[in-house]
């Protein structure tokens, strides 16, 4: 079998053309293996973020998981499920051919990112999409560019896998383990802003757990079991039937304000999975908030696309695009199914109409918006869209663009005074 040559799918690159490891076929991190699993899963966080890359079974591009990968850097190969047993011992990928060798020596490649990537300048006011803490570090350790990243983006759901975080069990668990929760993302959150630079700012998506990836994180509270988990009983809908979840965030903003002082202020909230702007409204009053606490809005579906202009004048603090699920929604394609992926399209017409709709409407209202980008759709969203106040990038894309637009400090004219 060693030398035998098995094709797949990219899912997710990395900054390397080849790479060699020792296959991980269990549940368990180990550093620097090569994950190998029927699907990435929630329950798999620890062991992907481990891993120096993922080879599975199933799934599209712009997942839940893929896009921490993506984030982190980690490549991501989708094979045929009856490939995955073969891959044991040690593998060599080849990316830039997406195939994996087994047991081939490692190759010599080691190629950077793509020569045509667009300078911060393109950026706008860019805007992280982090995991955890780890990914702040790496975008701030970038140099000069790095003021430019003007905000971090977290999911509340990864926040709780990093910490190992059971949500649902702890909103079901009674006032104690909800201010027990509560305290923990808080932890989470104080530690993330301490290590902002001055003009940075931390928004945090609140909690979008779907039924099937919760019931992944979940030991004791019931997940309901739904047909069509995307489309079902999550993100704004969820978070106007749980009033647990509104005393976890009171909790949650109680902390920030006394560990943090004035720098809660840094700490921005934002409603996900939302369709109008009667549900913006009736979320905000739901949840209590004071009126000094920013709340900004998520647009990721039709619905959401067609009611900007009164998200905006229901007081939204500014929009955040969610692309990856705009495309699923319009063009009827799940972004996680592989057998659909052809019909999964980024730069599709109607697509970029209904994010040409959104840049405009903020704009008219005044409303800050941010567009998330993939870095192979960054150049042709450039071309083909009103330019918004920033871009939002994975951490690992990001940090290509600051890092191939940082001066060279290894030459004299480069080097800081």
């Amino acid at each position: 079998m060693n030398g035998r040559r098995i094709q797949g799918f990219l899912l997710t690159g990395g900054t390397q053309n080849v790479l060699h490891g020792t296959c991980n076929r269990t549940r368990t991190p180990r550093e620097g293996s090569i994950l190998v699993a029927p699907s990435l899963e929630a329950g798999l966080y620890e062991a992907i973020v481990a891993a120096r890359a993922v080879v599975c079974g199933s799934g599209g591009l712009t997942g839940h998981m893929q896009s921490l990968c993506r984030g982190r850097g980690i490549p991501v190969l989708r094979v045929d499920q009856a490939d995955l047993a073969d891959l044991v011992g040690e593998v060599t990928l080849h990316l830039e051919s997406q195939s994996i060798v087994l047991g081939s020596a490692p190759g010599t490649g080691d190629a950077g990112p793509d020569g045509g990537t667009p300078s911060v300048d393109d950026l706008g006011s860019a805007c992280a999409v982090i995991a955890d803490l780890q990914d702040i570090e790496t975008v701030n350790a970038c140099g000069p560019n790095a003021k430019r990243v003007e905000s971090f983006f977290i999911r509340e759901e990864f926040l709780c896998l990093a910490a190992g975080l059971r949500p649902l069990d702890a909103l079901a668990g009674g006032p104690a383990a909800i201010a027990a929760y509560g305290r923990a993302v808080a932890d989470r959150l104080c530690a993330f802003a301490e290590a902002l630079l001055p003009d940075q700012r931390l928004v945090l998506r609140l909690l979008d757990l779907r039924s099937d990836h919760a019931a992944g994180v979940t030991e004791l509270a019931a997940v309901a079991v739904e047909p069509n988990p995307e489309l079902g009983l999550h993100g704004a809908r969820w978070l106007l039937g749980s009033a647990e979840y509104r005393d976890a965030l009171h909790t949650v903003l109680g902390a920030l304000r006394e560990r943090l002082g004035e720098g809660a202020r840094r700490v921005h909230l934002s409603v996900p999975f939302l369709n109008d702007a009667e549900e913006f409204a009736q979320l905000r009053a739901h949840l209590r908030l004071p009126p000094e606490v920013a709340l900004s809005a998520f647009i990721e579906t039709p619905a959401a696309v067609h009611a900007t202009p009164a998200i905006c004048a229901a007081g939204a603090g500014e929009l955040f695009v969610g692309v990856k699920d705009l495309v699923q929604f319009y063009l009827a394609a799940d972004r996680g199914n592989h057998l659909v992926a052809e019909s999964y399209q980024t730069r599709h017409p109607a697509v970029l109409d209904g994010v040409r709709r959104v840049v405009e409407s903020a704009r008219a209202a005044g409303t800050p918006v941010r567009v998330f980008a993939l870095g192979a759709d960054l150049a042709h969203y450039l071309r083909n869209l009103p330019t918004p106040d920033g871009f939002m990038m994975c951490t690992a894309e990001l940090r290509q663009v600051l890092l191939r637009s940082a001066p060279d400090f290894s030459t004299p004219t480069g080097r800081a005074a």
